[in-house]
């Protein structure tokens, strides 16, 4: 299947009450503001693919990563992923869409900000770059193939963030919740999570 008819078969359904009750809005690619369809949203269930949901409006804020299957609660959907943090919202507001990726995966990361510092370039996950690569800091990052979901603490765990291909020059810039981000660990988002 080519990666085009994989996209388009995605599908979430968001409902604005707990355990898939009140009014539903079906998406099947990004949405950056869900308040022209729901008033809120507390669930959702993925039916095909994968997608970032992010707790604020234009895809910004605290997000999580959906793969198929039932969400029934928001507040305890979000709790597994990195904890209730300061200043969450009270439900989703934007999604995007994940599209699934073919081929190799790399992206080269940077201690510091603008591509600073030492640089490692990653071809799979890293469970801890401190370990891994001596690094103490990942501020900055290039991805060049594939999709990759980084994390804030080693071992997958803490707030993550959704990185497509491009340059990213400066994690303190990117509003993650109202605070600046650093990540230890990164997680290629493989045919294995659709």
């Amino acid at each position: 299947m080519t990666s085009s008819g994989m996209n388009m078969m995605s599908k979430i359904i968001f409902y604005e009450e707990r355990n898939f009750q009140g009014r539903s809005y079906e998406c099947m690619n990004d949405c950056p503001d869900m308040s022209s369809y729901l008033n809120r949203c507390h669930s959702c269930r993925v039916e095909r693919g994968c997608f970032m949901v992010y707790d604020r409006t234009n895809y910004m804020g605290n997000q999580y990563f959906m793969r198929r299957g039932e969400y029934a609660d928001y507040m305890s959907m979000m709790g597994m992923g990195m904890g209730m943090g300061m200043g969450m919202s009270d439900c989703i507001r934007s999604c995007r869409m994940i599209p699934m990726h073919r081929g190799s995966y790399r992206m080269k990361i940077y201690e510091r900000e603008n591509f600073g510092g030492q640089m490692s370039e990653l071809m799979d996950d890293c469970d801890n770059i401190m370990d891994r690569y001596r690094m103490s800091n990942c501020m900055s990052c290039n991805v060049m193939d594939g999709h990759w979901l980084m994390y804030e603490q080693p071992s997958y765990r803490g707030r993550m963030m959704y990185m497509r291909p491009g340059e990213y020059r400066n994690f303190m810039n990117m509003n993650m919740g109202g605070s600046s981000m650093r990540f230890m660990s990164m997680r290629r988002i493989t045919d294995s999570c659709y």
